[in-house]
């Protein structure tokens, strides 16, 4: 699967390779995100609101000294938006060497998957543009929705590397 070059990636005894993903819950819908770029996983915390920024900015947060803008992954898709529960967390990422964090409804479990189950996602696989999407995961009872962070936040890691120069 060429899509996914920076997945975390290690090889099975048939020759197949396997990816390492957290999975999380946005809008009833599964995604999975590399290891690898996950720094950690927080419970939700208060945002500080920033006048002006885009509209998926949910705020910033100060994490252990380090102010880290957090998109709502919602708002990001277009998706209904609801209240924040006591399982909404915010996965933090690095992305394009900056840090940006992201509130899910749910994180499930840290997972192991065969590249073998994953294909290319076909433009109408969910709500969300498919331009984010590495591919689906095709477990035996349900679909994970891979997401290309890098291609998600792109315009976010962009902007703050214009705002630095």
């Amino acid at each position: 699967m060429a899509t996914q070059a920076n997945w975390t990636e290690g090889t099975t005894n048939t020759g197949a390779t396997q990816l390492q993903l957290v999975t999380f819950e946005v809008a009833n819908e599964e995604f999975a995100v590399d290891i690898l770029a996950v720094q950690e996983i927080n419970r939700m915390m208060e945002l500080t609101r920033v006048p002006q920024s885009p509209a998926e900015v949910e705020g910033v947060i100060n994490l252990r000294g380090k102010i880290i803008p957090v998109i709502d992954l919602r708002r990001k898709f277009g998706m209904t938006e609801t209240q924040k529960s006591d399982a909404s967390r915010i996965i933090v990422v690095e992305v394009h060497k900056r840090v940006i964090g992201f509130i899910v409804d749910r994180v499930h479990e840290v997972l192991r998957i065969s590249s073998d189950i994953v294909e290319p996602a076909p433009a109408m696989v969910c709500s969300i543009d498919s331009e984010f999407i590495a591919g689906v995961g095709k477990l035996q009872d349900r679909l994970i929705i891979l997401l290309d962070i890098a291609k998600l936040f792109a315009n976010h890691a962009q902007n703050d590397a214009a705002k630095a120069a």
